[in-house]
C-alpha cells in the first residue's frame, strides 16, 4: 500500500478507524495546501500514517491489546477507588 489510491479503496473497504475515510481526505487536502512543488514531505507524512492505522487496524493482535489496556485501565481504577 504505497499510493493514495491504494489508501483511498482500503478506507473505501472498511479499513482503517472509524471516520479514517474522511479524515485521510482532509488531512491530504490540508498536507497538499501546505505543500511546495518540491516538498511534498508532508503528503507523503500523511500516507505513511494511514498506511500505518491502514495496517494496525488490520493486526489480529490489535483487539487483544486494546481490551488488555482497557482491562487494565478498570482494574486501576477500582483499586484507587478501594484507597
Amino acid at each position: 500500500m504505497k499510493t493514495i489510491g491504494d489508501i483511498r479503496a482500503a478506507l473505501r473497504s472498511g479499513h482503517g478507524f472509524p471516520g479514517d475515510r474522511e479524515s485521510f481526505e482532509a488531512d491530504l487536502q490540508r498536507a497538499l495546501e501546505a505543500s511546495s512543488e518540491t516538498d511534498l514531505n508532508a503528503v507523503a507524512e500523511v500516507i505513511v500514517d494511514y498506511r500505518g492505522r491502514i495496517r494496525l487496524y488490520q493486526d489480529p493482535d490489535f483487539d487483544i491489546a486494546v481490551q488488555e489496556g482497557i482491562d487494565l485501565t478498570a482494574r486501576l481504577k477500582q483499586e484507587e477507588q478501594g484507597r
